[in-house]
């Protein structure tokens, strides 16, 4: 059998994060992706079957094996859609101005009405409340709500179709964040080893907890900020949950357009400085999806995310439906690079704070970033079992790279997510000494310096004990450690 190939330590730290679809689940196009500077693939179930997605994921964890690197897989759960009913012909035209109704009649609709078949709704909406349809392409002001009819008046009316998507942005919505198909599907996903779950819909922090209950600990939990009312709460969902995505999707349809960037600023903050991961998505290189190139304005919005210190930036339709997804990953390596290169970047990048919390493993990390801006060295080695620690130390965003070895496949399957971390799964440790010899020779395996680089190691002490970083080391590379040792 042949040996998996040597992984490259990636020269940037910030990650991408690659949407898988029709024009790239094919084992060639992951390989070409991966290749091209995707870390980590993102699975939608809201699209494609079960069957699809276990074909999605073996290709994937192939490729993880090929590569002789962890990859992390993320499945994105549909989350509640909350649809109009069906019209005469299948369609119908809203005029401007004119008032329409949204009943629970079944019947077609036409241009005065149709059904809206979701009864919680009527309790919740009032006067003056806003009606998104069709990614707010129509919106409509109530005007009267009763028990089984809503009146509105059409601000902006339109052409409307079967089925069309509706928004409620001003109103918590009675519904669950999680459907009867959102259960299958994640039962689905932690069966077929996700290392993520990405939750939509999140509205308070009783939907994040409801995640977590029935992930059990098997995935780590991202909760996607796409609803105003997410905002409200952002604190205790933040809390609750294991990282964020700015899913800018629903939040530019739900919000004025001019309020989602520094909401965007806001979230990216809040997730660094409790340490959580997260991730800026939607529309990043949107008119990839058509064109070999993405317009300056595109590249302006994927530099201000990897300026902010963003963990990751990810591509939705540009890699899952779009005519150019090797090219999309291409130039997106690209611009992270050459932002990441900028002699401001560091002072850009450390404009949040991110104060250390009153622990001895955080007091640790945040001296390991000290001593890299102080002493010339070649990365941070970090010894962890459950991500603790790799997590305490990208939130102090350190200007060298870090060596995350851990003996679990999960552990560095899930921190292949982190800023500036470089996962290798690897045999425990046992001792110091033990400790300090692998930490050598991974550094010299994985291209994190040769002879006479200093590293700076974290442990903890006793090993294999979760949380317990205490160790700090700093160690200086031979260029020998690699002779006659393996693992």
């Amino acid at each position: 059998m042949t040996k998996p190939a040597q992984p490259i330590l990636r020269s940037r730290k910030v990650k991408i994060l690659a949407t898988v679809g029709p024009a790239s689940r094919d084992a060639r196009v992951l390989r070409k992706l991966h290749a091209a500077g995707a870390d980590a693939f993102r699975v939608n179930m809201s699209h494609g079957d079960h069957a699809v997605h276990a074909a999605t994921i073996a290709a994937i964890r192939a490729l993880e094996k090929e590569v002789g690197h962890p990859i992390a897989v993320l499945c994105d759960l549909q989350g509640p859609k909350l649809r109009v009913g069906a019209f005469k012909g299948g369609k119908a035209v809203i005029r401007h101005s004119s008032h329409f109704t949204l009943d629970r009649d079944p019947a077609p609709g036409d241009e005065t009405r149709v059904c809206l078949p979701h009864p919680e709704l009527f309790g919740v909406l009032g006067r003056g409340q806003r009606l998104l349809i069709d990614d707010g392409k129509l919106r409509l002001r109530v005007l009267k709500a009763e028990p089984d009819r809503i009146l509105c008046s059409a601000e902006v009316g339109g052409a409307i179709s079967d089925r069309k998507g509706v928004n409620v942005p001003d109103s918590v919505v009675p519904v669950p964040a999680l459907t009867d198909k959102d259960r299958a599907d994640l039962a689905f996903a932690l069966e077929h080893g996700a290392d993520w779950i990405a939750l939509s819909f999140v509205q308070r922090p009783e939907d994040v907890a409801e995640g977590r209950r029935l992930i059990g600990g098997r995935a780590s939990l991202i909760a996607k900020v796409e609803k105003p009312a997410a905002v409200d709460r952002l604190d205790g969902i933040l809390e609750l949950s294991d990282g964020v995505m700015v899913a800018r999707g629903d939040l530019g349809v739900e919000l004025l357009p001019e309020e989602v960037p520094p909401l965007q600023k806001r979230i990216v903050e809040a997730a660094r400085r409790l340490g959580k991961p997260v991730i800026v998505a939607t529309q990043m290189l949107e008119s990839m999806i058509e064109a070999p190139a993405p317009t300056r304005a595109e590249v302006s919005d994927v530099a201000n995310a990897v300026y902010d210190g963003a963990d990751a930036v990810m591509l939705s339709a540009e890699t899952a439906a779009g005519k150019w997804p090797v090219e999309a990953v291409t130039i997106m390596d690209r611009i992270a690079a050459q932002v990441e290169a900028d002699p401001g970047y560091a002072a850009r990048v450390h404009f949040i704070e991110t104060p250390a919390d009153a622990t001895t493993a955080d007091a640790l990390a945040e001296s390991a970033a000290a001593i890299a801006r102080t002493v010339t060295t070649s990365g941070i080695i970090v010894f962890t079992s459950s991500g603790s620690t790799a997590r305490r130390v990208a939130r102090e965003r350190p200007g060298v790279p870090m060596l995350v070895l851990t003996p679990s496949l999960k552990t560095a399957r899930r921190v292949s997510l982190l800023w500036g971390a470089h996962a290798v799964h690897t045999r425990d440790i046992g001792s110091f000494e033990e400790m300090i010899a692998k930490g050598k020779r991974m550094a010299l395996r994985h291209g994190f310096g040769g002879a006479g680089a200093k590293l700076i190691a974290l442990a903890g002490v006793p090993f294999g004990t979760p949380g317990a970083t205490n160790l700090l080391h700093v160690v200086t590379l031979t260029g020998n450690e690699l002779k006659g040792r393996e693992g």
